[in-house]
């Protein structure tokens, strides 16, 4: 809830991180009145802006007194024409019963996994119907996404799209990208409301679900409540989502909120993706990933390209984790894989699929060494699209300086 950089005092002692106040709690050091006290406080002062805000704005006085209005009409059955939404078919932002995906929240160093993941569920969508590639700008602000702050959250985004169209630039042609921030400003007053009630209708144990504790980012669980006011918005025909816990749980909360509370509104049907584990090495815990675990977006491709696939897990015979044997399938075009050798080798060999190859390794016959050496050249030439992509267009290679001077800044914080 607190923006970067924000303290708490309590007992004369100002705090700037959540365990010293925890510690001193649970020592006695501070009393569960003061705790109370200090946090009444800092809450109003959190708050009063906001309160000053709808007291001397009109506008903003005129959209509290309708959002006090509705919480007092009576809980009557609504029928589908009465559900207080976005309709973005009505305002002719997209087509009737399209196929929606909602891109990744930004980071500061985007992912080829999650470009790959991305471009996976637009093809999951039916032939004749509209693609639409929803960017949750405005939810990453809620999320503290990249510090909330808006220059990057565009930069990654900009950055982002390009890479897709690197990848697959026919997809891509057919893809309608929309932007949260311009859908919601198309009507803010309903699509507000809609959240509201997400959020009246739901316990709160319920949105945060299995993985959200009490100390964690109450962004997210606004950010849960925004994604179901944003599917009744677009109103699809499908969506593609990853099939992961945070995934399971929005599906949950979007499809019992059709179920339960929009009578006469089609729920959309859940394509449910495998993620491909494009990890380049096995690593225990999140605090052992370092710059080579993956590609990434901006990776250079004559360095990282070649010095990260170098360093990539591959044990031979070892097939339940070969990163180069995924990485060269997943980003191979169409069409029959071949792994150059050496006459003394056995010359060429062409694979038509994942498991012929898999099958060869494991048996022995084809080498660590022959297998990196190809799939070093695919993502090569992967890396080196992109980088063309970004390099070919002003404002790309503007957004992409945007997010390095980002990652330098949070690097440096971190030590």
């Amino acid at each position: 809830l607190c923006p970067p950089g924000a303290t708490f005092t309590v007992n004369d002692v100002t705090y700037s991180e959540f365990e010293p106040i925890r510690a001193a709690f649970l020592a006695g050091d501070i009393s569960e009145e003061q705790l109370k006290g200090a946090l009444i406080k800092e809450l109003n002062n959190l708050l009063q802006p906001v309160r000053d805000h709808f007291t001397n704005d009109e506008n903003a006085k005129m959209l509290l007194e309708k959002v006090r209005q509705f919480k007092r009409e009576s809980n009557v059955q609504t029928s589908n024409k009465d559900i207080r939404r976005l309709d973005l078919v009505s305002l002719g932002k997209i087509e009737a019963e399209c196929h929606a995906v909602f891109a990744p929240l930004p980071s500061a160093n985007p992912t080829l996994q999650g470009a790959l993941e991305t471009l996976k569920k637009l093809r999951a969508g039916k032939d004749g119907k509209q693609r639409v590639l929803y960017l949750p700008d405005w939810t990453a602000l809620v999320c503290n996404s990249c510090n909330a702050e808006v220059k990057v959250i565009d930069a990654f985004y900009t950055v982002f799209l390009a890479a897709l169209t690197a990848l697959d630039e026919n997809l891509m042609k057919g893809v309608l990208v929309l932007k949260q921030s311009e859908a919601i400003l198309a009507d803010p007053s309903n699509y507000w409301i809609s959240v509201i009630n997400a959020g009246r209708y739901f316990p709160l144990d319920d949105v945060m679900g299995s993985n959200v504790k009490d100390a964690d980012c109450v962004g997210i669980v606004i950010g849960r409540l925004m994604m179901v006011a944003d599917f009744m918005g677009l109103q699809a025909s499908s969506i593609a989502m990853e099939d992961s816990e945070d995934s399971n749980i929005e599906i949950g909360l979007i499809e019992r909120f059709f179920d339960e509370k929009l009578d006469g509104m089609t729920k959309p049907d859940t394509v449910k993706i495998q993620a491909t584990n494009l990890a380049l090495q096995n690593v225990e815990s999140e605090a052992h990933k370092t710059e080579n675990y993956e590609y990434y977006i901006l990776d250079d491709p004559k360095v990282h390209g070649k010095s990260k696939m170098k360093k990539s897990f591959c044990e031979p015979g070892n097939v339940a984790f070969c990163p180069p044997i995924v990485l060269a399938n997943a980003f191979h075009p169409d069409g029959d894989l071949i792994i150059s050798r050496s006459p003394e080798n056995g010359g060429d060999i062409v694979y038509k699929n994942q498991s012929e190859m898999e099958d060869d390794f494991r048996s022995g016959s084809l080498h660590p060494g022959d297998l990196k050496a190809t799939s070093t050249k695919i993502m090569v030439g992967v890396l080196e699209r992109i980088a063309a992509a970004i390099k070919g267009d002003k404002d790309v290679t503007k957004a992409s300086k945007a997010l390095k001077a980002f990652q330098k800044k949070m690097t440096k914080k971190k030590k």
